[in-house]
């Protein structure tokens, strides 16, 4: 039922399934796994480490959406940034990453369409890091597909943080929102994403007897459509 959906076997590339993969999509929360990757990559390949610290800005702290509850001028680590990403889809702290990496979150949106381009996401724009919906901000489900894999493929050990079935911050504890991570077998990620406009949609990714099978899906009505599909 879900208007765009893509299957993707995880080792060969092959897509097992395809309905409107290319289709262009306001991928929502999706749009996190990228400001993930981006952070990945600086943590694996610089000096930048996932106990820096970030100073949480008025912009962060004012975001709207779901949050990881962040206070203004807190100093908070660049671990506990990505599990209020991962598991609790804070849009505050995906601001306060993108800030604390590229300055602004205009200029962290630019690094994050370099790295589109560099993993052939060819049909993708990102104008933020946490998804939040903007005219020329878009992206498909095949795109996100291979943004999905690729970040399994190349942070094997950080990718761990999708697995995470809840996270605390402030004294707030927030179940992760994909709920396939208790209910499918093998499942370890990896985001869900919604807005009116969109429908529901999720990059999920499960691997069972030594194969990864990884799916797209957007564009279904309710969480519970998204979750049957």
């Amino acid at each position: 039922k879900a208007l765009q959906a893509v299957v993707v076997d995880f080792d060969t590339n092959e897509v097992l399934f395809d309905k409107n993969s290319n289709y262009k999509i306001i991928p929502a929360s999706m749009t996190k796994i990228m400001t993930v990757y981006v952070a990945f990559d600086r943590i694996q390949n610089t000096d930048f480490s996932i106990t820096n610290k970030c100073r949480i800005s008025p912009k962060a702290y004012k975001m709207g959406g779901s949050r990881t509850f962040l206070e203004i001028d807190d100093q908070v680590s660049v671990d506990d940034l990505l599990k209020g990403i991962i598991v609790q889809s804070g849009n505050d702290a995906s601001i306060a990453l993108a800030e604390c990496l590229a300055g602004t979150e205009e200029d962290f949106a630019k690094l994050m369409n370099v790295y589109a381009k560099r993993l052939g996401m060819n049909n993708t724009n990102f104008l933020n890091s946490s998804g939040w919906p903007e005219d020329d901000h878009y992206s498909t489900v095949y795109d996100l597909s291979l943004l999905s894999n690729s970040l399994i493929r190349d942070f094997p050990n950080l990718y761990t943080y999708f697995s995470m079935k809840e996270f605390s911050y402030n004294d707030i504890n927030q179940p992760n929102r994909n709920k396939l991570l208790k209910q499918v077998e093998g499942a370890d990620g990896l985001k869900t994403g919604f807005t009116k406009k969109s429908g529901w949609g999720i990059a999920a990714t499960a691997e069972r007897n030594k194969r990864r099978i990884t799916v797209v899906i957007n564009g279904t009505n309710s969480s519970r459509s998204r979750l049957n599909e």
